[in-house]
């Protein structure tokens, strides 16, 4: 059976959240949309939390992706900012959840890894592989936009196997059962 699929990408934000939409069907990988929103204007948290599970809603009923893959925060010196993240990450998900599509999580090191072979390349480095692997002319002003096409091109080339299914995994079970002295 040939493999059909869309995948909606996103690279979280609270000032400008990127996202990316490819059509998979067969071999061929066909990138449908990208781009970024913008949400550093709005004047709380609350309404860039909003803005964004309405736009990914939006997204997802209009190109009905299969999938959805995130980018997972990444942990920075700025605790504040990476609350602010982690919530702009959920409320993404809870929109993927509202319309019963499933989402994977990557680390944007593996993210890069997958695009480019290099974990630590730079977003212009990533921005120009894609722009060779998917034939977009245009190189967008917010390269946020590229990166959630890097996310949910990952998601492919990982056969949709991200930080959720990993084997051993990141969650709780796993860890107390790698730590049994750490339980009460």
């Amino acid at each position: 059976m040939v493999e059909d699929k869309i995948i909606l990408g996103i690279d979280p934000g609270t000032s400008v959240m990127g996202y990316g939409i490819i059509h998979i069907k067969g071999k061929k990988i066909e990138m449908l949309n990208f781009g970024v929103i913008h949400l550093s204007k709005l004047p709380s948290h609350p309404d860039k939390l909003k803005r964004i599970f309405d736009r990914v809603d939006g997204l997802i009923r209009e190109y009905l992706p299969d999938e959805m893959a995130i980018e997972a925060p990444f942990f920075g010196k700025n605790v504040q900012s990476m609350l602010k993240l982690g919530r702009a990450q959920g409320v993404a998900i809870a929109a993927s959840l509202k319309n019963n599509v499933p989402f994977e999580e990557y680390t944007p090191k593996r993210v890069k890894q997958a695009i480019t072979g290099n974990g630590n390349s730079s977003k212009e480095q990533v921005a120009a592989m894609l722009q060779t692997l998917l034939n977009f002319e245009d190189m967008p002003k917010y390269l946020d936009a590229t990166d959630g096409l890097g996310v949910a091109v990952c998601h492919h080339f990982s056969k949709g196997i991200g930080e959720h299914n990993k084997s051993g995994g990141n969650s709780w079970e796993s860890f107390l059962r790698n730590n049994p002295d750490r339980k009460k």
